[in-house]
């Protein structure tokens, strides 16, 4: 299904907003004519044009992130119609995987400093590697976004969709690259952002080719942290007078401290054996030093005073932050693979062997929850100078090995699909907690403090321990069959059977008073199989009909929880069951006019069984809680085409209705009399999950008679209301406002030179998409703190840059 058009016509296809479900692809050569050329994807682990995928599904090509200034997930997945996210910014981007697709969530908005113990509900892949990293998105050819449970071909993880990133290959043949120098200021900012990257493809000869990327972005900060405690070189707070017994803190204000230092890197070599044999190995790197949080503070403090010397209350400003100590982060992942492809005439062989290493470290003020506890007061004898620390770290490593067989063409009516799974993951997750200058003060405040130690006290200003060190393996066949009965018909059956083991080794300990420590372990084995069934029905050349029916799955695994002991928690605890989801799905593809116009229509249900929730014990333990049932149900629809030969719109909209359908218990603590608490209410709504979503886009072409150029779009993004929380809380619930973000940008090319200006959001919306409230981490002057550690998590503020852009 492909027409003529002048090529220059089709040049839009840079446009930022290729979310919609797009069924046509353009061709890339501005300078000549050709083809529309039809957008392949590999969703169904087999190349196939976009619309006879039998479900909704969408492709970002790569070439639209590089020429739009798209590097972050969380930008390219709001042009994508009906796709949700909680955007932490770079800040732990890659500990936590804030994707929603339709609807199917349960954690809170608020979480995103550690690795949680339940797996996404969405899986990401980079090629055939399962991996959420949150890559900068450079040198690569197509993103695609399944949505819908997708258990037979991708397993566990994939319970609500899957992302996949495609990257570039090495071009045999052709010596090519380009290079590019970038800069921009933000709102909030006193600085400017600087980026550039670096991207060449050499051949070696006629069988081999080798290609790489490397780039860097520094970004100055956004967030001022205005009261930060001063701090001495033992990182303790500085006593006002030098008065450490009774001397209040000093404070001081650091500008813009959410900075961003990132260095990226790609290499691949390619070697084509023969016609039908070839080995692509690829190594990807990306290291992350990230100088505090994108999240702002909205309440007010007690840092300030009268003329009197009385404390007054104050309300914070504009990209303001009211910890009390600074929160950086830092992360490196490594990510290494060996695909192999063999032609086999009947069908093709496919090895991908891959090894990844991922790691992050982060510190958070934790001052304000424990004030809001009043810990300090009832546990830590009242500190004038209040401070809680967490240090939080994460690790994960596997080795991931897959074998797929694919046939070539259809035979005695036939396409199918069949292959082995392993992974081999170990993953650990730590937090170690901290009053910096605690015992100092105790020492210096209370003449009876040495006696302490007489009670089992050690004289540390550690709190908490905590390490959860898992392995998991996982094995698995899979299979899919499709029969054509003619060329219009088609029934597509699956199935995945699958094994995994999980081994979970846990050890939490209270440094201060270690007798309260406990090392608990605890191993869970599963076995299952998945299903999929879909139908399709060609109703004209133009137009599909069709209905999936297809099984998503997230492994369970086990908490590791202490049954004795002085932390003891419930044995049902002890251990939580995998969820699994069916989505029902029927759904119209096509086109319109002349094929210039491009359409889809899908209606879904998902049937979301035993939902995990990320939550705690009542001792602190990270754990996760079964609930017994969910539904998400919505209507996503899509449309895209021609007003004229150089202008061309595209409109996204969704609505999700997620709520469940049960009433969640997740259990209680040792002394209390039931065994299990409320947590949340049959028909509440699910969180992250506006009801409506709404993407749309303009884009014009013009070609100037001394050949240059001139590309410009105009897109925008809109999301309702939501929740912050599942389940009533007055200190975590909180309604989040509805928001919307426009784009605009602007780009001249000239031969070999493009030269670009944009604005990011316009209209500097805040887009907050997850919040920790004031009644769970405020201030609190009764516990003598007198900074804010709630926090807002915001979009990036409106954001002007250029670009230069030389390719050879």
């Amino acid at each position: 299904m492909t027409h003529q058009r002048t090529i220059i016509a089709t040049a839009v296809s840079s446009a930022l907003l290729l979310g919609a479900n797009t069924n046509i692809a353009y061709a890339a050569d501005e300078t000549a004519q050709g083809d529309i050329e039809r957008i392949e994807v590999t969703a169904n682990r087999r190349v196939q044009s976009i619309n006879e995928v039998p479900y909704n599904i969408s492709a970002v090509a790569g070439s639209d992130l590089e020429d739009n200034n798209i590097v972050d997930s969380t930008e390219m997945l709001r042009n994508v119609a009906g796709i949700t996210l909680v955007d932490r910014g770079y800040r732990n981007s890659g500990a936590v995987n804030g994707i929603v697709i339709r609807g199917v969530n349960v954690d809170s908005g608020s979480n995103g400093d550690i690795a949680l113990s339940a797996v996404p509900t969405v899986a990401s892949y980079v090629n055939d590697t399962p991996l959420f990293a949150n890559f900068i998105l450079k040198d690569i050819e197509q993103v695609e976004i399944l949505r819908g449970p997708q258990g037979t071909l991708y397993g566990s993880g994939s319970l609500a969709g899957t992302v996949k990133y495609r990257m570039n290959r090495p071009v045999l043949g052709e010596f090519s690259g380009d290079i590019s120098l970038g800069g921009g200021v933000t709102e909030g900012s006193d600085g400017y952002n600087k980026n550039g990257d670096l991207l060449f493809n050499i051949p070696l000869g006629d069988k081999v080719a080798f290609r790489a990327n490397i780039g860097k972005i520094d970004n100055d900060g956004v967030v001022d942290y205005v009261n930060v405690y001063k701090l001495n070189d033992a990182g303790a707070p500085i006593a006002a007078g030098g008065d450490l017994a009774a001397g209040e803190p000093e404070f001081m204000s650091v500008k813009d401290a959410d900075t961003v230092d990132i260095t990226y890197g790609r290499a691949s070599l390619l070697f084509q054996a023969t016609d039908d044999l070839s080995f692509l190995a690829s190594y990807q790197h990306q290291k992350d030093e990230i100088g505090g949080r994108r999240q702002v503070t909205r309440g007010t403090h007690w840092v300030d005073k009268d003329e009197d010397g009385n404390r007054i209350e104050t309300p914070y400003g504009d990209y303001e932050n009211g910890a009390v100590v600074l929160e950086p982060s830092e992360r490196e992942v490594k990510l290494a693979a060996l695909e192999i492809d063999w032609n086999l005439g009947f069908a093709t062989l496919t090895s991908s062997s891959s090894q990844y290493e991922h790691s992050g470290q982060s510190i958070s003020d934790n001052t304000g929850f424990y004030a809001k506890n009043d810990w300090f007061t009832d546990l830590y004898y009242g500190s004038p100078r209040p401070l809680a620390v967490a240090d939080r770290g994460y690790e994960e490593k596997a080795f991931v090995q897959e074998l797929r067989l694919v046939s070539n063409e259809t035979k005695f009516d036939l396409d199918w699909v069949v292959g082995l799974y392993y992974m081999d993951q170990d993953t650990k997750s730590s937090q170690d907690s901290y009053m910096p200058g605690y015992q100092e003060w105790a020492g210096a405040a209370f003449t009876w403090w040495p006696t302490m130690g007489g009670f089992g006290m050690v004289y540390t200003d550690q709190d908490f321990l905590y390490r959860r060190v898992q392995n998991f393996k996982d094995m698995a066949a899979f299979g899919e069959l499709t029969y054509h009965f003619s060329d219009s018909f088609r029934v597509t059956g699956g199935i995945r059977g699958f094994k995994n083991e999980f081994v979970n080794d846990t050890e939490v300990s209270f440094p201060i008073w270690p007798f309260l420590g406990a090392e608990p372990s605890f191993k869970t084995d599963e076995n299952g199989t998945l299903f999929k069934f879909n139908a399709s029905f060609d109703i004209t050349d133009d137009m599909m009909v069709y209905g999936t029916v297809a099984e998503g799955y997230r492994r369970g695994g086990a908490n590791a929880v202490p049954l004795t002991g002085s932390l003891a928690e419930r044995p049902e605890w002890q251990q939580y069951k995998s969820d699994s989801a069916i989505n029902y799905e029927l759904g119209l593809k096509g086109f319109l006019g002349d094929n210039n116009h491009s359409y889809t229509l899908s209606g879904f249900l998902i049937d979301w069984k035993d939902p995990q929730l990320n939550t705690a014990s009542a001792w602190g333990f990270f754990t996760v809680a079964n609930g017994e049932s969910a539904r998400t149900q919505g209507i996503e629809a899509e449309l895209r085409g021609y007003l004229t030969d150089e202008l061309k719109y595209n409109l996204g909209y969704a609505y999700v209705d997620a709520f469940l359908t049960a009433d969640f218990y997740v259990p209680s603590a040792v002394w209390a009399t039931d065994t299990y608490r409320l947590q949340a209410k049959d028909g509440d709504k699910l969180p992250s999950t506006p009801e409506h979503t709404l993407t749309a886009g303009l884009d014009y072409v013009h070609s100037f008679e001394n050949g240059w150029d001139w590309i410009t779009s105009v897109n925008g993004y809109y999301q309702s209301e939501s929740l912050n929380y599942l389940g009533e809380s007055d200190k975590l619930q909180a309604e989040l406002d509805a928001f919307s973000i426009v784009n605009f940008n602007t780009r001249l090319s000239i031969d070999n030179w493009d030269v670009t200006v944009y604005v990011k959001n316009i209209f500097n919306e805040d887009g907050v998409t997850g919040t920790l409230p004031e009644g769970y981490m405020g201030t609190d002057p009764a516990e003598n703190f007198y900074g804010n550690s709630s926090k807002d998590y915001i979009s990036q503020p409106r954001t002007i840059g250029a670009n230069v852009r030389y390719r050879f």
